[in-house]
């Protein structure tokens, strides 16, 4: 079957989601540890949040890039999940979505959520045709995700090197046998509608959630 242009697909329980981020490991390890981000962790500042290993992968070229040598796995709330993803806004601005350019910008301001996509990537870290969800998470949004959304942090470092090694080999079958088990997360569609063309220009930011 195609993939649809955009979708999230992420590894995903009745009742939580998997999400993936890299630090340093002065920030990593101890989240890891400790199972939650340290106080060190600025709750003030955007994180961008991806469901996609293999994207995550691309971004911190296997855990080799300075500050994005610890990759973590974690696992949160998906009733959280869904909140952000009901209140955010578009990235950037869309004429389909916004009234105007200055709408999207109120949008923006207001918004404790932000959604991209990205090509999603395969195990060659090369580009693919439909895209995967990047969502940045600010201000509340930010506060409850390092705070009260965090079920598990793990650190997966080890077995971003070992996927690495495979594909240095070229070994992509026994790779892709250990990738995440990503599936379309289904509620995505409904919670994101609101920033569909179809929906209908919008003028500020989405009405929050209760």
């Amino acid at each position: 079957m195609q993939e649809p242009h955009r979708r999230i697909r992420a590894t995903h329980t009745p009742t939580t989601i998997t999400v993936y981020q890299a630090y340093s490991p002065r920030l990593g390890l101890p989240a890891a540890r400790d199972g939650r981000f340290p106080a060190a962790w600025k709750r003030d500042r955007m994180t961008w949040i991806k469901p996609s290993f293999l994207w995550m992968m691309y971004r911190c070229g296997w855990a080799t890039k300075a500050d994005q040598e610890c990759v973590l796995a974690v696992e949160i709330d998906r009733a959280g999940f869904d909140w952000a993803l009901g209140n955010a806004c578009l990235s950037h601005y869309d004429r389909t979505v916004h009234t105007d350019h200055d709408a999207w910008k109120r949008a923006l301001k207001s918004a404790p959520a932000r959604v991209q996509w990205d090509p999603e990537r395969d195990l060659r870290l090369r580009a693919l045709p439909h895209r995967s969800l990047q969502l940045g998470l600010a201000g509340e949004a930010s506060r409850r995700y390092a705070d009260e959304w965090t079920v598990s942090i793990t650190d997966v470092t080890p077995f971003a090197r070992e996927m690495r090694a495979l594909v240095a080999d070229g070994d992509l079958e026994a790779a892709g046998r250990l990738l995440p088990d990503e599936r379309p997360y289904e509620s995505g569609d409904a919670l994101l509608a609101h920033l569909r063309a179809d929906a209908g220009p919008q003028t500020g930011a989405p009405s929050l959630l209760t």
